[in-house]
């Protein structure tokens, strides 16, 4: 039984005393990978475990292949969440302070302190810290730092004024996600679940009903001209208000979103939306009836709603609806967009080819979005809409858009997307149309043309991830960047505000190289100007003169910009699928405007989230197990492969207790084999010793390549279960051979797993080299090579005595005979020469049976395939069964003597698995015995077989 807690804690104390992980430069080729800093603002849970743990196995892994790898780790303060938590705190808050009691276990006095929102950060930030270190994480903690630090602030106010001198900080207002409580811009860091508030331009068209306005909101504003009705709900009462100078009849809901949009909101009265039935409105001199619906909901837009039923499937449903049980009105849709795909009412059509209902039918969104992409993309407006007819529907849009205005026909809403979302302090967030407020211009062109040449030049993992990035580089517009409250490095121009969180966390990895010396206090915040940063990251300015105004030596000026040359840029960004609608897109942005192109990112690597028993992780499911808990509990290496070997790199894992139990056991079986086996080697190689020697080479070949493409759960399938069949394999074929000199053997197989698996399970596999009596640390061993010595003749060999073997289990299984001979006949030699050119064929690409044939007539050493025309299409279809591997050594070695092999070979596992002797015949061998004339159908590596 392994004391998983005792050997983590005896590795960990073993590379802090040799300082294993505090990486400077020297003369080999760096690689500098990064992660997402976490927010300290609770303890981690094994979820977050899995972005931090694929950094270190990446980290690791390069380590081992040579390169001089750094992996700092820092602490994001900044923000106003744990400004949130403070003020619970103050206000008694008991749900949150039995969360802290109970599921983090922090103790009562601490909470008192918790009160202020540093002592919270400061907590959380060594409990992380602590956490990140049981698990073994490679990280050079010398570069630790928090944003609030004294030296990082300088370095954001230098990235603000670098920003601000390049015009990618603008004043101006601008639309944002809000809290109305806090009185800040809100983004994803700043929500209860971490949804990023983004949100959606409404236009409100306005219909009038003598002197009010009833407004309704819509995306396509170029249907005004097809609206047969509105719709409102019987059941909502309404806000008749003021707004500016008009009075409006909208939802009590739409009545508070207009409050934050620059708009003067004044109560006048509460009216019941049935008195609204059956009235009439005008808009473009049209007069339009008021129906009653029930679906119509008060927080959505205006909470009415105007009808196209011609374009809008929903639409069209209500109104087939309604008209049911309303027989004597009589309103028929309008057309007003020609499409190819449909005919005069395109919304009819879709709602009976899908066999819809009724207004429930949850195949209305389905109808919706075939018919508003086919007339967004391939529409023209009719002769109905006037000026407007000719145009294409996705010209129309902003032109109708544009004339609704200029006529006072219309207003905007924003709302937030996929509401309610809600501040971490509890209150409910809005869009907010600030003024003078300041924002990075994500909107401007030509960063973006620069940003997506970054991305098209950069890896990203896995591949397909990419297109989400094009996609939020392309629809990024204004972004506030500072909040009046809240953690973090005032702007440096306008005290007032503070550099918001998603804002000051885009370019930090740079700060790394700094935070060495920042932390010795060889480098300290007073004194320092923005000379000092643009020395260190592009070598401007005269060190000498740089020193003197900095008040830093000139010696530690040269060595920290020598460092930065060195390590930067990123070779590697891992972080989370959550951030890259924001904190990824935003890095690759920032750096593109700051720095040159040769500092640019090189790559992400993008990985999903975790689930607990296929569930995801939630204080009120009460499945979150904090990841200290869990490595006092399972250990540290179990909980890193369990959370590894559960999903590749995008998918969910699913995390779950039988898994870590399963990995314990196959660790503590590998451990058990180090103390077995000692070094060296036979001084004769047998067949099966060169064949599990080519199996080794195949298995490094096949790790490497998988965690080059991060595929980590494949290389760790590899490593712990694809190869223990070739282990069984190996030791079954010996055991048969009574060898006693394999030891050395499996001792080079074992070192070569063990030093595979050591990024992944860094503080076991130390344990498990040490009981291999190997010097050193494992984890600066260099990763493993192949020999490129393999004997491919030994693999077919192997492959031939496996095949065959498999062959006699499956007949006697189906046959249930008890085996009193067991016959074998080999191919003819002409079989063999014409498997041998069907390989030939099948490797260059033919695989025409009767192509094959000809080609087979007319060699005389072949031309019997006249007799046997199936043996064609049976080899062609076993070839093409094979890894692409063994068709070409089937292709291009001599062939095997199979006889021999099978006579000197097999007969021993024959003998010890069945209990009888193996007879092996050619299948032109004249003295065979061969009684009922099985021998015809051998094929070259599918020999015929005889049991009785």
């Amino acid at each position: 039984m392994i004391s998983w807690n005792d050997i983590e804690e005896k590795w960990r104390a073993k590379w802090a005393s040799q300082k294993e992980f505090e990486i400077e430069p020297d003369n080999r080729e760096k690689k500098f990978i990064t992660v997402a800093y976490p927010y300290p603002n609770s303890p981690q849970h094994i979820g977050h475990g899995r972005t931090y743990t694929l950094a270190d196995v990446h980290a690791r892994f390069l380590r081992m292949q040579g390169y001089n790898t750094l992996f700092p780790m820092g602490f994001h303060y900044t923000g106003t969440p744990i400004l949130g938590m403070a003020k619970r705190v103050q206000e008694g808050d008991k749900e949150l302070i039995e969360n802290f009691e109970k599921l983090y276990h922090v103790p009562p006095n601490t909470i008192k302190e918790f009160v202020e929102p540093v002592k919270i950060a400061d907590y959380f930030h060594q409990e992380i810290k602590q956490g990140m270190m049981e698990m073994g994480y490679s990280i050079d903690w010398r570069r630790e730092f928090t944003t609030i630090d004294p030296v990082y602030k300088k370095f954001i106010e230098w990235q603000f004024r670098k920003m601000k001198s390049l015009n990618y900080v603008v004043q101006g207002s601008h639309p944002v996600g809000w809290c109305p409580k806090d009185q800040n811009p809100v983004s994803q860091h700043d929500t209860l679940g971490d949804v990023e508030p983004d949100f959606t331009e409404y236009i409100l068209v306005k219909f009038h009903l003598d002197d009010m306005i009833i407004p309704t909101a819509t995306l396509r504003p170029e249907t005004i001209f097809g609206v047969t009705n509105l719709w409102i709900n019987p059941q909502i009462k309404y806000r008749k208000v003021k707004v500016n100078d008009e009075t409006w009849l909208v939802s009590p809901e739409c009545a508070r979103k207009l409050e934050f949009l620059n708009k003067t909101i004044t109560p006048i009265a509460e009216i019941d939306g049935s008195e609204f039935v059956g009235k009439t409105v005008s808009i473009l001199d049209k007069k339009i009836p008021i129906f009653p619906a029930s679906f119509v909901e008060s927080q959505t837009g205006t909470g009415i709603v105007m009808s196209v039923p011609a374009h809008a499937p929903f639409d069209y449903q209500a109104l087939v609806d309604y008209q049911k049980k309303n027989p004597s009105i009589k309103v028929e849709p309008i057309s007003i967009i020609k499409t190819e795909e449909f005919g005069e009412i395109p919304a009819k059509e879709i709602v009976e080819k899908l066999g819809i209902k009724d207004q429930d039918d949850p195949k209305l969104d389905e109808a919706t979005n075939q018919v508003y992409a086919k007339e967004f993309y391939s529409g023209v407006l009719k002769q109905n809409t006037g000026k407007f007819a000719g145009l294409k529907v996705s010209e129309a849009k902003d032109t109708i858009k544009a004339w609704l205005a200029e006529s006072k026909n219309s207003d905007i809403l924003l709302e937030l997307n996929d509401g309610p979302i809600r501040c971490r302090c509890g209150a409910e967030c809005v869009v907010k149309l600030l003024n003078n407020q300041w924002f990075l211009n994500y909107l401007d062109q030509s960063w973006k043309e620069k940003t997506n040449q970054c991305f098209e030049k950069m890896s990203v993992l896995p591949n397909e991830i990419r297109t989400e990035f094009n996609y939020v580089v392309g629809w990024l517009r204004q972004r506030a960047c500072a909040r009046q409250h809240g953690l973090g490095t005032n702007l440096p121009w306008d005290q007032g505000w503070i550099v918001e969180s998603l804002s000051d966390s885009v370019i930090y990895m740079a700060y790394y190289i700094l935070a060495k010396y920042a932390n010795s206090k060889e480098l300290i915040a007073d004194g320092l100007t923005d000379e000092f940063f643009e020395f260190v990251f592009f070598g401007n300015g005269d060190s000498k003169q740089v020193a003197a105004k900095c008040n830093i030596s000139e010696e530690i000026l040269k060595k920290i910009r020598d460092d930065f040359a060195y390590f930067y840029p990123v070779d590697a960004r891992h972080s989370g699928r959550d951030l890259v609608p924001n904190h990824l897109t935003f890095f690759v942005l920032n750096h593109v405007a700051i720095f040159p192109e040769k500092l640019w990112p090189k790559q992400i690597v993008v990985n999903g989230s975790v689930l607990m028993d296929g569930k995801k992780m939630s204080k009120s499911m009460g499945n979150i197990i904090p990841l200290r808990k869990a490595i006092k509990d399972y250990g540290a290496d179990p909980i890193r492969l369990a959370i590894i070997i559960s999903a590749e790199l995008l998918q969910d894992a699913d995390f779950n207790l039988e898994s870590v139990s399963t990995i314990k056991s196959k660790l503590e079986g590998i451990y058990e084999d180090c103390a077995r086996y000692r070094p060296g080697m036979p001084q004769k190689l047998e067949s099966e010793d060169n064949w599990i020697f080519g199996r080794l080479d195949h298995l490094i070949t096949q790790t490497t390549g998988a965690i080059e493409k991060m595929r980590l759960r494949e290389a760790l399938h590899h490593i712990l279960f694809s190869f223990e069949s070739d282990i069984q394999w190996y030791l079954k074929r010996a055991e048969a051979k009574n060898r006693s000199d394999i030891s050395g053997i499996l001792h080079k197989i074992l070192s070569v797993r063990v030093a595979m698996l050591s990024p992944f399970a860094p503080h076991i596999a130390e344990e498990m080299w040490e009981r291999l009596g190997n010097s050193g640390f494992v984890s600066r061993s260099a990763w493993p090579k192949i020999s490129e010595m393999v004997d491919q003749k030994s693999i077919q060999s192997e492959e031939l005595l496996q095949s065959t073997l498999e062959d006699i289990k499956n007949v006697l299984k189906v046959t249930k005979i008890n085996p009193q001979k067991i016959i074998l006949y080999t191919a003819d030699p002409w079989k063999i020469k014409a498997y041998r050119k069907i390989a030939q064929s099948v490797v260059s690409g033919q695989t025409n049976i009767g192509s094959i044939i000809k080609d087979l007539i007319a060699d005389p050493q072949t031309e019997q395939i006249k007799k046997d025309p199936d043996f064609v299409k049976k080899s062609v279809n076993s070839i093409l069964a094979e890894p692409t591997e063994m068709r070409k050594l089937r292709a291009e070695l001599e062939p095997i003597n199979e006889v021999q092999i099978l006579s000197s070979e097999l007969s021993a596992l024959v003998k010890k698995e069945f209990s009888v002797d193996l007879e092996v015949f050619e299948e032109s061998d004249s003295t065979k015995f061969d009684p009922k004339n099985k021998a015809r159908m051998a094929r070259p590596f599918k020999p015929a077989l005889y049991i009785e």
